[in-house]
């Protein structure tokens, strides 16, 4: 194990990699598996395994009708969209996100099934349990349809899970030292939100808009709007097309349908999920890693963080490489122009996490994976973006394709 991990740091790998993912790697000198896509964090305690095993069981079990799916939905379990590479990856689906955007103000457009428009509906279930169970239901099959008054429509690709339990653990005070520490021209938010738990605000860390504080209450979010699956944080549920009347009609099971437990079991998959570690580095990618802090690249997407102290020891205290810094930033007209519940302007979008991005090829990058090329990524930044993206098209062809080989590592 030592000659593997000497021969690494000789080849710059493991300072890419936190203390808990070096000993993933000792596959190579014999002594164990390496870390893959879905798998727990290593040197958990027996107890903290079956937490895993439990919350990666709720993660991989489909609902339906009668166990409160829908009305409307996106998918019946959270691995049919969470799944590229391994259980809790990426997907290749996209949510569409609408709304109306005037004068600088976001109308979300619920009393019109806004802003997360549902892409399946009660009516694609089995026409036996939809005559048994909501005979008089009348939603139309494929989804909700587009506003009429929609002047906004985004897609938002399905993120990767890996790893999202450092974050989690990680204190608010380091991402608002973070943000006071940034230069004025790149400097981000830490969006403070909701926090359904303590009844106060929070560091927002999770979701496209940075909308959740936290591994939890990002479950309870991704239970209503994504499987249509009301919890004790989330208790009411979303009207169909915005209308109260089809949500009577369509919905076989009227009190909570998922309860504590339930969210917490989600909650742990994703808390104790490992994250991906980096590619070991050709001489390409070596020659690279300075040119990422050369042109800017991690003013906004942070090499290095740390947890802070936890229950849990793979977590408690660990330096990782994420990335990001999970800050809200105006990203120009790469924006999707969407409000959010949170605290994000129509402007702005957390910097996403690039740990782990070698799984995904590099293509369907960005927000709505319009990218399929990591220089394609760049060359698309905008706002706060625009002059690390100006920095690497000032680079030579050589240059360009070193950093691109870095990022290929990550």
């Amino acid at each position: 194990m030592l000659r593997v991990v000497t021969a690494l740091r000789r080849r710059g790998a493991v300072g890419l990699l936190s203390s808990g993912s070096v000993a993933l790697l000792a596959l190579a000198a014999g002594a164990s598996a390496p870390v893959r896509p879905g798998d727990a964090l290593g040197g958990l305690s027996a107890p903290d395994q079956e937490r895993y095993q439990r919350g990666r069981q709720a993660f991989e079990t489909s609902h339906r009708i009668e166990t409160g799916l829908g009305p409307v939905f996106n998918d019946s379990a959270c691995n049919r969209c969470h799944n590229k590479k391994g259980v809790g990856g990426a997907g290749i689906q996209s949510a569409t996100v609408v709304g109306r955007l005037d004068n600088g103000g976001f109308d979300p457009l619920r009393a019109q099934g806004g802003p997360t428009l549902a892409s399946a509906t009660v009516m694609f279930e089995p026409a036996a349990d939809v005559r048994r169970l909501i005979p008089d239901c009348t939603l139309p099959r494929d989804g909700e349809p587009l506003p009429q008054d929609a002047n906004v429509v985004a897609r938002r690709r399905t993120t990767p899970l890996f790893g999202l339990g450092l974050v989690d653990a990680t204190p608010d005070a380091t991402f608002l030292a973070l943000a006071r520490a940034q230069p004025a021209r790149i400097r981000g938010r830490a969006p403070l939100v909701p926090n359904l738990r303590t009844g106060g605000r929070s560091v927002g860390k999770f979701g496209w808009k940075a909308q959740a504080p936290s591994l939890h209450q990002f479950s309870g979010m991704a239970l209503l709007l994504e499987l249509g699956i009301t919890n004790p944080e989330f208790a009411a549920e979303e009207p169909p097309l915005g209308d109260a009347a089809r949500l009577a009609a369509c919905d076989a099971v009227a009190e909570l349908e998922e309860d504590a437990a339930g969210v917490q079991h989600l909650t742990d998959f994703m808390l104790l999920l490992a994250p991906i570690p980096p590619l070991p580095q050709d001489a390409a990618a070596r020659a690279g890693d300075p040119l990422f802090t050369r042109v800017g690249c991690d003013g906004c997407h942070v090499r290095r963080l740390r947890s802070g102290p936890h229950a849990i020891a793979a977590l408690s205290e660990q330096s990782y490489a994420p990335y990001s810094d999970f800050l809200l930033h105006d990203m120009g007209a790469l924006a999707d122009q969407i409000g959010s519940d949170g605290d994000a302007k129509p402007s702005e979008m957390r910097t996403a996490p690039l740990w782990g991005g070698h799984l995904a090829g590099g293509s369907r990058l960005l927000h709505d994976g319009r990218a399929r090329s990591f220089q394609r990524a760049i060359e698309l930044h905008d706002g706060q973006g625009k002059a690390a993206r100006d920095a690497f098209a000032a680079l030579s062809g050589a240059q360009q394709a070193q950093l691109l080989a870095f990022l290929a590592t990550l």
